[in-house]
C-alpha cells in the first residue's frame, strides 16, 4: 500500500495563498493526494503565519503547515503556535520555544509524521538539526515509518548532507527557504526522496517574493528597506511523493512548477 503526499513550497503572502486556492483542489484530484503539507512561514504578507492564513490553508485541504526562521516575524504567529499542533516551527530551536517541531497526521491511508528542522550555516546558531533529527525520528518511528522532513536551510551542502545522513531513516527530506526551486529531485539508495529546494509559491516578478526596487536598494545602500510582497507572475511549486506505507520508502517523486490558470489542473 502506498500513501500519496503533496508538499507545497514556501507560500508568499496573498498571491501565494490565492494560487493555492486556485490550483490545490485540481492537484489533489490529479495525484489522488492523501496528505498535503505546505511551508507557510511567509504566508502572512511575506512574513510569518498567523491564525488567519493557517485557517485558510486548512480550509483548502492542507493538513500540516511547516515553518522556518520567518515564523517569528509576527508576534501573532508566536501566539498561534501555542494553540495549533498542526502548525510547526523548526524542532531544533532552544528548549522552551513556543510551538511544536513535529506532528503526526492520521490520513485515510495511515499515519504520516512531519518533522520541521532548520539549518545553521549562514543562519541562527540554534541546536544541531542532525542530532535533533536522530532522537525525534526514533520517537516517531514508534508510530509510523512514513516520515517527511522539511529542512529549512540556506546552504545547499547542509541540506544534501542531512539527506545522506537520514537516507533510509525517513521517507523524504525536502529543502525549503531559498525560494528557488532546484531540479535535483531524486530517490537516495536507501529509499529517501530528496530535493534541495522545493521552491516558492508566489510572485516571480520579484526578488524571491519581494518587490524588486526595495530588494535592489537593500544591496545598493546596505540599509533596511520596507518589505513589500510582489504581485505578478505567480506560480505554485511543489513535490509529489508516493511512499510505501510498510517500508516508509519513497517509490515515486515528481517536481511541480505551475503557473496561474494552469488549464490542465484547474479543469481536472
Amino acid at each position: 500500500m502506498t500513501i500519496n503526499i503533496l508538499f507545497i513550497g514556501d507560500i508568499i503572502g496573498e498571491p501565494g495563498l490565492n494560487i493555492v486556492q486556485m490550483l490545490l483542489p485540481g492537484l489533489q484530484k490529479k495525484y489522488n493526494v492523501d496528505v498535503t503539507i505546505a511551508n507557510g512561514e511567509n504566508a502572512s504578507d511575506g512574513k510569518g503565519c498567523t491564525e488567519k492564513e493557517a485557517k485558510l490553508l486548512f480550509d483548502l485541504g492542507v493538513n500540516v503547515i511547516t515553518g522556518g526562521n520567518h515564523t517569528w516575524d509576527k508576534f501573532q504567529s508566536q501566539e498561534y503556535l501555542k494553540k495549533d499542533a498542526r502548525v510547526l516551527r523548526p524542532q531544533n530551536y532552544p528548549k522552551g520555544t513556543h510551538g511544536n517541531g513535529y506532528h503526526i497526521f492520521e490520513s485515510n491511508m495511515g499515519k504520516v509524521a512531519v518533522l520541521n528542522l532548520q539549518g545553521r550555516a549562514y543562519m541562527a546558531a540554534i541546536d544541531c538539526p542532525f542530532r535533533t533529527a536522530e532522537w525525534v525520528i526514533a520517537k516517531l518511528k514508534q508510530e509510523t515509518k512514513v516520515i517527511i522532513v522539511d529542512i529549512h536551510a540556506e546552504a545547499t551542502a547542509e541540506k544534501i548532507a542531512l539527506a545522506n545522513f537520514l537516507d533510509g531513516k525517513v521517507s523524504a527530506v525536502i529543502g525549503t527557504h531559498t525560494h528557488v526551486q532546484t531540479s535535483d529531485e531524486r530517490i537516495f539508495p536507501n529509499g529517501t526522496g530528496f530535493i534541495t529546494d522545493c521552491g516558492m509559491t508566489g510572485p516571480y516578478d520579484s526578488v524571491i517574493g519581494m518587490k524588486t526596487d526595495a530588494a535592489i536598494n537593500r544591496f545598493l545602500y546596505q540599509t533596511p528597506q520596507k518589505y513589500q510582497t510582489a504581485t505578478d507572475n505567480v506560480h505554485l511549486t511543489g513535490l509529489f511523493l508516493k511512499v510505501d506505507s510498510t517500508t516508509g520508502k519513497t517509490v515515486e517523486i515528481e517536481r511541480i512548477f505551475l503557473p496561474e490558470f494552469d488549464k490542465a489542473v484547474v479543469s481536472s
